[in-house]
């Protein structure tokens, strides 16, 4: 009996040279290594070395994140980690977490829209009004008229109607009417048809200056409607103190008091007019105007009033 040792957890056959092995639990046994990846070293042995990626073929040296020159790096150099490369379940860069890298002036999410001052607008606000409703319009719905004619031309209407308000005007004023009745015929034509073509170029006048203010201060609107609707605005405001002047002579109190009405009128649709064309605040609106509304007030109405 003095011959046997009774060892506790120790195995008597096992050198005491030989390590200890490790037993693998349920649950935890080695996985072998994911693609691309070198395999484990055995344990007790130096940790795995972290491979990054390559430069590209360019020899540039920057992450993927930053390829200026857009060459993608080679499938055979992309890191192992992902869903793979380009086939199959999306690309590299498409990865969460990763970015795209694109040429220089491409959009793929598509082009954005961006307003611009002066350019021309995407659609007009409405179809383009005959010139019955666009006259009516301007006295009825001044606002709403005035937006939806912005992009559209109208010299038929205005150059025609601010030729027969210059024919007229010549028998507002009292002594340019006393010259055409005293003279004859063949004499007061002349002067009747120069009164007209004076008055459609002083309008066109007029509305460029306006049109060029309204510009200076901030405007997007196109030359052609705003010239227009200023000569139209000119001649249909003017047009009430006018019929009173041609029968009653301008120093009648009454044509004296439509002429200040009419001109403080002819201030609002100038106002409106700049200002939905322009897309401006009243205020410059009306500031673009008031070189008009000067001249207006300057020549044809403080010569009767």
């Amino acid at each position: 009996m003095a011959g046997f040792r009774i060892g506790r957890g120790r195995d008597n056959n096992r050198s005491p040279q030989q390590p200890p092995q490790q037993q693998q639990s349920y649950g935890q046994q080695q996985q072998p290594p994911p693609y691309g990846r070198p395999p484990y070293p055995p344990v007790g042995g130096p940790p795995p070395q972290q491979q990054w990626p390559q430069p590209g073929p360019g020899g540039h040296g920057e992450p993927e994140y930053f390829d200026p020159y857009g060459q993608q790096q080679p499938h055979a150099q992309q890191p192992p980690y992902g869903h793979g490369g380009h086939g199959g379940g999306g690309g590299y860069n498409d990865n969460p977490g990763h970015t795209q890298v694109f040429a220089v002036g491409e959009d793929p999410y598509g082009q954005g829209a961006t307003y611009q001052a002066g350019a021309a607008s995407a659609a007009p606000s409405g179809p383009r009004l005959p010139w019955k409703e666009l006259l009516r319009g301007i006295v009825t719905r001044p606002g709403q008229t005035f937006l939806q004619m912005r992009d559209y031309a109208v010299w038929g209407p205005a150059l025609i109607v601010t030729f027969l308000y210059g024919l007229l005007a010549v028998f507002g004023l009292d002594d340019a009417r006393e010259d055409v009745i005293k003279a004859t015929v063949p004499k007061a034509i002349p002067i009747v048809l120069s009164a007209g073509v004076a008055f459609v170029i002083c309008g066109l006048i007029l509305g460029a200056v306006t049109h060029t203010l309204a510009r200076q201060l901030g405007g997007d609107g196109s030359w052609q409607p705003t010239v227009g609707l200023s000569m139209l605005v000119m001649s249909i405001t003017d047009a009430p103190r006018l019929l009173f002047a041609v029968f009653l002579g301008g120093d009648n109190m009454v044509v004296q008091v439509l002429g200040w009405a009419t001109w403080v009128a002819a201030g609002a649709l100038f106002t409106s007019l700049v200002s939905k064309s322009h897309d401006l605040p009243w205020p410059k609106a009306l500031g673009a105007s008031a070189i008009q509304l000067v001249a207006l007030l300057s020549i044809i109405k403080l010569g009767t009033i």
